[in-house]
């Protein structure tokens, strides 16, 4: 099999085994750069309380969100990886990312009180969710899995984008084209870059 070959065959079968990741960061750049015509059409995502109980738990000034966290979840029954953020002095948010239904658990330290909510199956939230999450923080084997398959997708892309520079250069007649489209590409990217 000669090298010619071999770059074909690389770049059709990367293509083909990309083919679901290509789809999905594209279908999900639309609600991203879409944001009011999605809403419009798919409506906002709905959080339903699961439930709302009260709460007391003393937090010391400085405590470790995740330490506070960790808590809130064991305390009350909920399972999964989870962030634990303060937007503000009156409220500690632990959010447990899924794709289809995440959770949202919210404390209101003032009131003693604690909110359970899960977000009802929303397609664009599903891809939006699909496209930005990414790292090995999630600490979970599916959460891993994710990050290193996405990983391999970003080297699969370079492989693609290297494999289909070489097969264009192999192909003397289209050359010229060749070169006004890319540096159409990089002009134009070059232009945004600076300007934004």
């Amino acid at each position: 099999m000669s090298f010619r070959h071999l770059n074909r065959r690389t770049h059709l079968y990367l293509a083909l085994l990309l083919l679901p990741w290509f789809f999905m960061y594209g279908l999900s750049s639309l609600p991203f750069n879409h944001q009011e015509a999605t809403t419009a059409i798919f409506g906002q995502p709905e959080w339903r309380t699961r439930f709302e109980r009260p709460y007391d738990m003393e937090i010391l000034p400085g405590a470790d969100l995740q330490e506070v966290g960790a808590q809130i979840m064991r305390e009350n029954g909920l399972e999964g990886r989870f962030r634990a953020s303060r937007p503000n002095p009156d409220q500690i948010d632990v959010s447990i990312p899924r794709f289809i239904t995440p959770t949202r658990v919210r404390y209101y330290p003032a009131e003693r009180r604690l909110v359970v909510a899960e977000r009802g199956f929303n397609w664009p939230a599903v891809l939006t969710g699909m496209h930005a999450r990414g790292g090995f923080e999630h600490g979970s084997l599916l959460g891993n899995a994710w990050a290193i398959v996405v990983d391999l997708v970003c080297v699969g892309m370079l492989l693609w984008i290297v494999s289909g520079l070489i097969m264009w250069w192999d192909l003397r007649q289209t050359r010229g084209w060749g070169f006004v489209a890319l540096g159409s590409g990089v002009l134009s990217f070059a232009a945004f870059l600076w300007g934004l």
